[in-house]
């Protein structure tokens, strides 16, 4: 199999210099040379996907930025190890922070891999009905990730393709800006991806999966009435809630019936994982590292007949419906509570020899958000018993009985607050509270520095305000 090299390109790659790009790797190829068949395509296109289980993607910074900050979860494993991350916790980082450049690269890399098929791929000669699904993909991915760059620190440069001068080195588009490319990437996908796969390609991004994004952003900006067309598009196309919370994030259930979007971290249970997220996650001691553990804030969020509370929370001392006794290794200084989505059980991974969760994947799509999304559209459009349809069909599902409040402050504080305990740990509650206008009041009454009017955004990684030679602004009070 052909290996690519991509041009080291965007401020992610600037890093690159002239004496590496000029040593020949072994069976590699050259970008320019490499996309001439339709075989060549598809693998460019998969390497997309491959990119989304980078370290960059799913370890310390994907977890750091949206997950460690928020009120749900808290650094994790023993008080020493990897200290750095209690900065994220109380929001002491500064823009020198490794983790925001690592963040920063990873989701320009896979900008770079979708720019290089939106780019290249047309010009090859193959079967035009994959070719237009490819770059569909490939633009769904790229608007993916300026959607988590324009999130994290508001107005990025946007790179619309491969630039034919070679010129990387752009400013910062504005925020609306950067929205408004999201907007219309995932636009282009919705109309040429399809609402289904074969078996053989099962995975890959559909056509409900760019709407679903598609509605979701235009939550971040408050278009209630896109939101609510685009969410009642999605429920037409056949998704539904899983019936039992806990089997919905089993791996061996990784491709169900509420699963709009998920990325596969292995190869059909044989643990070819190239993907961490799983084992960072693990229960410190016995399944893995022990970061990113549940807070008691959280753990108290649930009502008591909520089922989500043990289906997402592993606690020290309880044994899992699979047998697992959870210990932590029965030491006192690490955490007493963890992921419990992420978890596969010790029998599996140790029969088949396998790194500590590794069959865990990253869902970013459920239907149960889909209804959630529409619950809110219609709560903040006035239809009151339509919210209410939406967000008790996720209640129900969690053995809860119906909310009936009419009052739309009382109805919108509802949503949120369902929006907390379904999607906890999924990497949307940090967002999810700046978007909402509540992120200094939770976070400072959780213990964290939290300053309104600047950490709402995070800072510009000073090493890419670097590589730009000053060209890149920081956020204000950074």
């Amino acid at each position: 199999m052909k290996k690519l090299i991509f041009t080291c390109s965007l401020l992610a790659l600037f890093s690159c210099s002239d004496d590496f790009l000029d040593v020949p790797l072994e069976d590699r190829t050259p970008a320019e040379e490499f996309f001439v068949s339709q075989e060549d395509a598809i693998e460019a296109t998969n390497a997309i996907y491959n990119q989304q289980l980078a370290w960059e993607n799913s370890g310390f910074p994907y977890l750091a930025i949206t997950e460690i900050t928020s009120d749900n979860t808290e650094k994790g494993s023993n008080p020493g190890d990897a200290a750095f991350l209690n900065d994220f916790n109380n929001f002491t980082f500064s823009s020198s922070a490794f983790v925001f450049n690592d963040y920063w690269t990873g989701q320009y890399r896979g900008i770079n891999l979708a720019n290089q098929v939106i780019t290249n791929v047309p010009d090859i000669s193959m079967d035009e009905d994959l070719k237009a699904r490819l770059i569909a993909e490939a633009k769904f991915f790229r608007g993916y990730h300026y959607f988590n760059l324009v999130r994290a620190f508001g107005g990025v440069p946007i790179y619309d393709g491969i630039p034919e001068d070679g010129l990387y080195n752009l400013p910062r588009n504005s925020e609306e800006e950067v929205y408004n490319f999201v907007i219309s990437n995932l636009q282009d996908a919705a109309e040429d991806l399809p609402a289904s796969y074969s078996a053989g390609n099962t995975g890959r991004v559909t056509q409900a999966a760019a709407k679903g994004f598609l509605a979701k952003v235009y939550m971040y900006q408050e278009n209630w009435n896109q939101v609510l067309t685009l969410t009642q598009e999605v429920m037409g196309m056949g998704y539904e809630l899983y019936p039992d919370y806990y089997e919905l994030f089993r791996w061996q259930n990784e491709y169900n019936s509420e699963i709009i979007l998920t990325i596969n971290s292995t190869a059909d249970g044989n643990c070819q994982a190239n993907s961490q997220f799983g084992q960072v996650q693990g229960v410190r001691g016995q399944f893995g590292w022990g970061f990113n553990s549940p807070t008691e804030d959280l753990a108290a969020a649930y009502e008591e007949q909520d089922v989500r509370r043990d289906a997402s929370i592993l606690f020290v001392g309880e044994t899992t419906p699979e047998g697992d006794l959870i210990t932590a290794g029965d030491d006192p200084s690490n955490p007493q509570r963890y992921n419990q989505k992420i978890y596969v059980s010790s029998e599996f991974f140790r029969r088949n020899n396998c790194q500590e969760n590794s069959d865990s994947n990253i869902v970013l799509l459920r239907y149960a958000e889909i209804l959630l999304m529409n619950a809110e559209a219609n709560m903040e459009l006035g239809n009151i018993e339509a919210a209410q349809e939406s967000l008790n069909a996720v209640r129900n599902r969690a053995g809860l009985e119906d909310v009936d409040v009419t009052d739309q402050q009382q109805l919108r504080m509802a949503i949120w607050h369902e929006r907390r305990v379904e999607l906890a740990m999924e990497g949307d509650r940090f967002f999810d509270l700046v978007r909402q206008g509540r992120a200094a009041e939770v976070l400072q009454a959780n213990g964290a520095q939290f300053t309104a009017g600047v950490n709402e955004v995070f800072p510009i990684p000073a090493n890419q305000i670097s590589l730009s030679n000053g060209m890149l602004e920081q956020n204000p009070g950074y």
